[in-house]
């Protein structure tokens, strides 16, 4: 499970922290499997001394499924791998924003010419 934790720190860009509304990237080992969610609700759990959260994931499958996951904010961060009736996983937030500079688009002369619709019938 660390091999495929590595591999896809090296070819996913990962954000550090995990929102409502975030696409995850959830790894298992047994069955070996890749899988999309996305964040619908995190709650803290109050019954826990520690920093347990309920995490709410819509898994992005055919059919589409919800799962509450109880987690530490080690685990839903990407910083542990951790296991689920026995079998490790790995869960992380990914990165969607543009890494590249933007370049500017070219700048247009303006025409003074007005321009009108056309009514189509």
């Amino acid at each position: 499970m660390d091999k495929i934790v590595n591999d896809l720190k090296r070819l996913v860009p990962f954000k550090d922290t995990l929102e409502t509304g975030d696409i995850v990237l959830i790894a298992a080992d047994k069955p070996q499997m890749l899988i999309y969610g996305l964040v619908s609700d995190i709650v803290r759990d109050d019954t826990k001394r520690d920093e347990w959260w309920h995490v709410s994931i819509q898994i992005l499958s055919l059919p589409p499924r919800k799962v509450t996951w109880i987690l530490r904010t080690a685990q839903m961060t990407g910083l542990e791998i951790f296991t689920m009736d026995g079998e490790e996983r790995f869960m992380k937030a990914v990165d969607f924003g543009s890494k590249s500079p933007r370049t500017k688009p070219a700048k247009q002369k303006k025409s003074m010419e007005k321009i009108s619709l056309r009514r189509v019938k």
